[in-house]
């Protein structure tokens, strides 16, 4: 995690070089981002894939090392929407820092979004919600003790001290709520606490997780929003429930649980995913 962040000259020319690479191969021009967590690429089998691109051809990308994500970059429509998708993501608990994890949220705002919508899996502490549950972020708490933004700022993509009020556009999660209703879907709404990991939490760390907020918990999302705003993209971000963090009757779970669950959820997630695309798509 820890690295000599580049100057903010640097920085540029790193995301410039992956953008250009990118254009390389074609002109596509997308509106809106994508990024996939784990467990949870069926909603590419609905994407008019016009480009595949391994991040491993992209120059600076980092490439997940987890087994249940992908690695590469789709560009193609959604819904009548342009749109880069990001299938498989990185994760700071894989050695990369905050501000490589978020490096493809750069070059995809300079590939042209306007929007980024972000999936995630995570474990529940809220006793209404259940295993294969649906839950739109409307605010989120970062405990993972990193931040992008650390050092210079590039003045260039944004502020040296973005607002994060309001991290999670209101109209988006209108969007999205709209997209559940009319798939009959029940999309809770609440606080996600990002950790680092990748050991998952004890009985005690659940209790204060739920004392201090939070609804449920993963190991992403909050630095991609992060930047994101930074940026003054539009975000709008869906957590797929994989586990109930019950302190009580809490049992051990693993990777293999997890995606299993996702993939139970996969669809309500792919319907208000592509929901909110097709509206976005309509202007």
């Amino acid at each position: 995690m820890e690295e000599n962040i580049p100057d903010p000259g640097t920085q540029v020319a790193q995301v410039e070089e992956a953008v250009a690479s990118i254009r390389e191969r074609t002109q596509f021009q997308p509106q809106v981002g994508l990024i996939l967590g784990t467990g949870l690429g069926q909603l590419t089998q609905e994407i008019d894939v016009e480009y595949r691109i391994p991040y491993e051809s992209i120059p600076h990308c980092p490439v997940s090392t987890v087994e249940s994500h992908g690695g590469e970059l789709l560009l193609g429509t959604l819904r009548g929407a342009p749109v880069a998708c990001m299938k498989g993501r990185v994760h700071v608990y894989e050695g990369y820092s905050a501000r490589q994890v978020t490096f493809p949220v750069r070059v995809m705002a300079k590939l042209g979004i306007g929007s980024l919508l972000v999936s995630n899996a995570c474990g529940c502490m809220n006793p209404d919600y259940r295993r294969g549950d649906v839950m739109l972020l409307s605010d989120h708490i970062n405990l993972q003790g990193v931040n992008p933004l650390v050092g210079p700022n590039v003045d260039a993509w944004g502020p040296r001290f973005p607002d994060m009020s309001e991290p999670y556009d209101v109209e988006l999660r209108q969007y999205a709520m709209q997209a559940a209703k009319a798939n009959s879907i029940q999309l809770h709404e609440g606080v996600y606490v990002s950790v680092l990991g990748p050991s998952l939490e004890t009985k005690a760390e659940y209790k204060f997780l739920r004392a201090i907020g939070a609804d449920v918990v993963g190991m992403s999302t909050t630095p991609e929003v992060t930047v994101a705003r930074h940026m003054n993209l539009r975000v709008m971000a869906v957590s797929v429930i994989t586990d109930e963090c019950f302190p009580d009757t809490l049992q051990p779970l693993t990777l293999e649980d997890v995606i299993e669950a996702a993939g139970i959820a996969e669809p309500k997630l792919a319907a208000i995913m592509s929901g909110v695309v097709e509206k976005l798509a309509q202007g």
